[in-house]
């Protein structure tokens, strides 16, 4: 008699455990008819056939069948193997490969034909079953319950399955962040605030940005919250299983897609205050990374290092002056800039610069002007260059043609077509070769007429933060510097004197930033 394994597997822990004694006791009896002896029983309780990843049954039972422990395996049926085509058609061939049959009780020997077809079966089943539960889920949200998952401010109704009821104290904290949001409080300036008072979060230990700020794709986190607003969203995310893991992971789904519901009932936060919380937020999340943050100096995240381009940061202070340095020869070493310069002298050096520029900004105007003309001027030479080289080329190609029509015309020999046809062949290819080494011709990027007017704005922003007085804590003069300065390089000359260029933001000077928003105006002249 050959020696059988058996196998059984049931899918969730709310189905009766004794499935796997039915079935093992069914898989017994077969064996019994087929003369089979069973010499070891492997199990999976509550675990799905959507995978076999993490089925400490599976593993068990290919160990088995590696070590040659039985030549036959039983089961019930082959979706308690797997429902999944790509893991049924894995497990039979490497079953095969070891020369090991698979008996399924109402089906039969598994051959090739009967996997594709029980495996394309079982993935479809999961497909419909799916569908089915999602059904099942927009009708809870249509009648106003919650579909699952856990939100601040809510406990579920007992007795009710997906019936929420607010949590007196929770809503109230959440009253406190939207408040405190839209008087101009970041969020984390607000979960420092809600930590020191000993407010316990939704999870974890202590609140934390994210938490209050939430994710706008996948609609999460208290700010953008819609229920606290009395409207109900489900399907936000779809949930898929990672074929290497078998995990479930959660991908967005795009807002059409989304199904909402009033209700009103669960409002913690007034329409008015919600609308103008997504509105300030839109706003936050337009402004250039640079002006969202507070910087703690003038120049802070401005400073990049001559030599590397990497940032500068602060070393220590000297008597009170806070003296910098390169951050990637601190962190990596691979920068061979061992200058420590002191921040204040660059700050007063780039100020004096920058005041030096403001008093004729009439100079932009001729720069404009000069800009415009050589990028012209260059765009024509190429072209001409271009334009002559193509002409030559099509001309080149005339003439062979010409050449070999006359010779099928039998109106010329050989003897003279050939060693014409040879020469302007050699003379075209020297020529293609001229054209596929010349560089692309230039874009001219034509600078708006608005250009200048946009430039003398930002400039007397940055005339009233001087004539208020620049400090380190001046949070205007700070946004006025970065809508004009991109970088500034620091470095040092052969003697050691401090050296500094100032790089401004072309987009800053034109009308249509959106066309070129990486493209800038070098400039230098800050003297130490």
């Amino acid at each position: 008699m050959l020696k059988a394994a058996i196998y059984a597997r049931f899918s969730t822990d709310l189905q009766n455990d004794r499935s796997i004694d039915d079935q093992i006791e069914l898989c017994r009896t077969f064996a019994a008819k087929e003369n089979l002896t069973p010499v070891a029983v492997f199990e999976d309780r509550a675990q799905s056939g959507s995978t076999i990843i993490g089925r400490n049954g599976i593993a068990k039972l290919m160990r088995a069948a590696q070590d040659g422990q039985y030549c036959v395996l039983v089961v019930e049926a082959l979706d308690r193997l797997s429902r999944d085509q790509e893991d049924l058609a894995h497990l039979w061939k490497r079953l095969s490969f070891l020369g090991i049959e698979i008996r399924a009780v109402h089906e039969g020997t598994a051959d090739a034909v009967q996997v594709g077809i029980r495996g394309l079966l079982g993935t479809l089943y999961l497909a419909d079953l799916a569908n089915k539960v999602r059904r099942g889920m927009q009708g809870v949200v249509r009648d106003g319950r919650h579909a699952g998952g856990k939100a601040y401010g809510y406990r579920p109704v007992p007795g009710r399955p997906g019936a929420l009821e607010i949590v007196d104290e929770e809503a109230a904290i959440v009253q406190r962040i939207f408040n405190e949001y839209l008087a101009g409080k970041t969020p984390r300036e607000i979960a420092s605030g809600l930590n020191n008072d000993g407010i316990d979060p939704p999870r974890g230990k202590q609140w934390v940005a994210s938490t209050i700020n939430g994710n706008r794709s996948r609609h999460y986190g208290i700010l953008i919250n819609e229920l606290y607003a009395g409207r109900l969203i489900w399907n936000r995310v779809r949930m898929v299983k990672d074929p290497d893991t078998g995990r479930r992971v959660s991908r967005p789904n795009p807002p059409e897609e989304w199904n909402r519901e009033n209700v009103p009932q669960l409002a913690i936060i007034d329409n008015k205050i919600f609308d103008a919380v997504q509105a300030r937020k839109t706003a936050r999340s337009c402004e250039y990374p640079a002006k969202q943050r507070k910087a703690k100096r003038l120049l802070s995240g401005l400073l990049k290092c001559q030599k590397c381009g990497g940032g500068i940061s602060i070393k220590d202070r000297d008597n009170g002056r806070i003296r910098i340095h390169c951050s990637t020869r601190k962190e990596s070493g691979s920068c061979d800039n061992k200058k420590i310069y002191y921040l204040d002298q660059i700050e007063t050096a780039v100020l004096s610069g920058l005041q030096e520029h403001l008093e004729s900004p009439e100079l932009l105007a001729e720069f404009v002007e000069t800009y415009q003309k050589e990028r012209i001027r260059l765009a024509a030479d190429k072209q001409k260059a271009h334009l002559k080289l193509e002409n030559d080329l099509a001309r080149t190609q005339r003439s062979i043609d010409r050449i070999w029509a006359e010779y099928e015309d039998e109106l010329i020999d050989m003897k003279l077509a050939g060693p014409k046809l040879r020469s302007l062949n050699d003379d075209k290819e020297a020529i293609e070769l001229r054209l596929a080494a010349m560089e692309p011709e230039p874009n001219v990027i034509s600078l708006h007429p608005t250009a200048v007017k946009r430039y003398r704005q930002y400039v007397t922003n940055l005339s009233k933060a001087f004539d208020d007085g620049i400090s380190p804590d001046n949070e205007e003069a700070a946004s006025a510097i970065r809508d004009l300065v991109q970088k500034i390089a620091v470095g040092h000359d052969s003697s050691g004197q401090l050296t500094l260029s100032v790089h401004g933001r072309l987009a800053a000077l034109t009308d249509a930033p959106k066309l070129y928003p990486n493209m800038m105006i070098s400039a230098s002249g800050c003297p130490a």
